[in-house]
């Protein structure tokens, strides 16, 4: 095979140099058809803030500056004469949320990383195929069906602490446990039951090719080159073909993903066609899933779209489940106080579980822990799209153009590509307050009596982005919610969680396929805290 396939970095840059002639004789056609929008100015006349962007370790501090500076739209300029549009006002949000079907779609870039990792599913659909996969999908998300699920999420953590147990029964004080990882084993092991009636025995310390991707990928350090090669393919595509170290671990995972995505449906099509197990497969994602495939031509699925939506699946439960916990365990371990007062909740269950209802409506402090974690650490920390026509996006708080014309609206040109910064918006103080950027579940309690902050003009749930919002908003929502606060009000019942060197201990993220926390000094996403029972 020819082509780029085989070239490397340095070949790819020389070939991106002389395509960036193209490019700005293109844009230099296209004319200035969007509003001229205020902004960081460029550091570079060939990549723009680029370099910026790939060294910056916190990018929503740094988009929040921008906003005070530039105000709630501006834009940001990129490699090869390309920028973006920058949002972080409400009612622009709002359309622009609410648009993602019909005007606002992935970059060509985006699509092209889910189509070689996951493949074709409900991720990397758009339009009419993104709407005929998601109605397919949706009954497997229902209230009847996560209520039916709840006792796998208890079952996959009661494992786990049954394996703690034995670990610290010969200690008082506790041991030292490296927490992610096992919080990558519940979430692995919740959503192969759940999902596809299907034991990956993670939590019992069997590896795969799966797992061992995922490892692959939060041991990796990612290079300056890898990030400047990944920032650049916004604007070149092509790029994504590069076999750069961190692409070829994406390449495995895609290559594991699809061997255990195809044993799976297999497996569950043979059940069903030789009616073995109908119940317990009826129950499962993908059981529901192929339902629905024989039984409403309208949501039918090929084989290769099924196999997708394993594919998404699978990473999703597993990546953002095993997250947020993690950092709902350092933000526990940072605040006793907190984690004290959940504990007390808690209490009131003796040594049974809530209910799928308790867990939904009747515990306010759990549900404000999730939600500040939530908040605080969306696992998907942005949201970029590009226009396939053109638009307007309204402004509830005016902006100053580059001429100082005041304006409440801005045009924007087919082709542009608009963010908006998720974990910016969420930690904004200008939208919560400020103490935006401190963990304070004691906030929901007043937002639920009566929401006063400029936040409250945001949509989504409870006003957060973290699950996006619209025609494309998290389909598994509530799916993630409850396994969230079944595994969490197991761990917190039943342990204290500290840091070995007390609660100023300081992390950075570690980029994985989502970003992931690190204690700083560990190599690969580890946090280290010791562990010990509660009495």
């Amino acid at each position: 095979m020819s082509s780029i396939y085989h070239l490397g970095a340095p070949g790819a840059l020389l070939l991106l140099a002389l395509w960036g002639g193209t490019k700005l004789v293109a844009y230099a056609q296209r004319g200035p058809r969007s509003t001229k929008l205020n902004g960081p100015p460029s550091t570079s006349r060939i990549l723009g803030l680029s370099r910026e962007l790939v060294q910056t370790s916190d990018m929503s501090a740094v988009y929040e500056e921008w906003a005070a500076r530039y105000g709630p739209a501006y834009e940001v300029p990129l490699a090869f004469g390309a920028k973006k549009i920058v949002l972080t006002d409400p009612k622009a949000l709002a359309h622009f949320y609410q648009s993602e079907r019909s005007v606002y779609v992935k970059t060509e870039n985006d699509r092209l990383f889910i189509d070689k990792i996951f493949g074709r599913g409900i991720v990397w659909a758009e339009g009419d195929v993104h709407k005929r996969q998601r109605k397919a999908l949706t009954p497997a998300f229902s209230n009847a069906a996560i209520r039916r699920l709840t006792s796998v999420f208890y079952d996959s953590t009661y494992k786990l602490k049954t394996l703690w147990d034995t670990m610290l029964e010969t200690t008082d004080d506790g041991g030292i446990i490296e927490v992610q990882e096992w919080m990558n084993r519940i979430a692995l092991d919740s959503i192969g039951i759940a999902g596809f009636s299907h034991d990956f025995h993670y939590l019992d310390g069997q590896s795969s090719a799966v797992t061992a991707a995922f490892k692959a990928l939060q041991i990796a350090e990612t290079s300056f080159l890898s990030k400047l090669m990944f920032i650049l393919s916004l604007t070149f595509p092509f790029l994504m073909n590069i076999p750069t170290p961190r692409m070829r671990l994406f390449w495995e995972l895609r290559r594991s993903l699809n061997v255990i995505a195809e044993r799976l449906y297999a497996n569950t099509r043979s059940e069903k066609d030789g009616d073995v197990a109908e119940e317990l497969t009826d129950q499962s994602v993908i059981g529901l899933l192929l339902k629905a495939e024989v039984s409403d031509a309208e949501v039918y699925m090929t084989q290769e779209e099924v196999v997708a939506q394993i594919n998404v699946l699978l990473l999703a439960g597993y990546e953002t489940t095993s997250v947020g916990l993690t950092w709902a365990l350092i933000e526990l371990a940072k605040h006793p106080e907190i984690q004290d007062e959940l504990r007390k909740e808690l209490a009131q269950f003796g040594s049974g579980d809530p209910t799928w209802d308790q867990l939904v409506s009747e515990l306010p402090f759990l549900d404000a822990v999730v939600l500040e974690v939530l908040r605080v650490h969306p696992p998907i920390p942005e949201t970029l799209r590009e226009a396939i026509q053109d638009d307007i996006i309204p402004l509830g708080t005016p902006v100053v153009t580059p001429s100082g014309e005041v304006i409440s609206s801005i045009a924007v040109a087919k082709g542009s590509a608009v963010l908006a910064p998720i974990r910016c918006i969420n930690r904004s103080e200008a939208l919560w307050g400020p103490d935006a950027k401190e963990f304070k579940p004691e906030r929901w309690v007043e937002v639920k009596k009566e929401m006063k902050l400029p936040a409250k003009e945001l949509q989504g749930h409870h006003h957060l982005l973290t699950f996006h919002d619209g025609p494309r908003t998290c389909l598994g929502k509530s799916f993630a919610l409850a396994e969230f606060k079944a595994a969490l009000s197991v761990l917190v019942r039943n342990f204290v969680f500290e840091f070995p060197d007390g609660p100023e201990t300081q992390l950075e993220t570690h980029m994985a396929i989502v970003p992931r926390p690190k204690v700083v000094g560990q190599t690969g996403a580890k946090v280290p805290l010791r562990v010990r029972r509660a009495e």
